[in-house]
């Protein structure tokens, strides 16, 4: 590893940890030429799928997006930062779990209403009514009585 202060390659390792709940390894390193300490940081390297849009467009898997999806969704709702992180990993795993090279987006809201439906019911009603584009008041009843059932 070289080091960003003066680029020597020669480092060693003071310090390593788990962190992310186990999904990468913080390590504390040292130059040993100029004596500055920084951090690293090993995640494993995922191949994520492509998403394939209702129109067949085809587009790169953006975690940000469901991460932005979840936060709109759980707005002024009292559901904790890392409930909302575990939620997004969780997606994540269910579609890293597919093996597929390709996930219809529609599969994606369908894990992220998952998600909702566990963390807090009126986050799950406010995604369903989008994502599902409720064209009346019996489809918004619907989702809300769902909500109520799966408690």
């Amino acid at each position: 590893m070289h080091c960003p202060f003066c680029t020597n390659d020669d480092t060693r390792v003071i310090d390593s940890r788990v962190v992310e709940d186990g999904a990468a390894v913080r390590r504390r390193r040292e130059c040993e030429v100029c004596s500055k300490r920084y951090s690293t940081y090993e995640r494993a390297e995922l191949r994520l799928p492509m998403v394939v849009k209702k129109e067949g467009a085809r587009q790169a898997f953006n975690v940000e997006k469901i991460r932005g999806g979840l936060q709109k969704a759980l707005e002024k709702r009292p559901v904790p930062a890392d409930k909302l992180e575990q939620a997004v990993n969780n997606v994540l795993r269910s579609v890293q779990e597919l093996g597929e090279s390709e996930v219809p987006a529609e599969t994606i809201g369908e894990f992220v209403m998952q998600e909702l439906q566990g963390l807090d019911g009126v986050a799950y009603v406010r995604f369903a009514s989008v994502y599902r584009e409720f064209k009346d008041v019996d489809d918004f009843l619907a989702a809300v009585k769902n909500a109520m059932d799966k408690k």
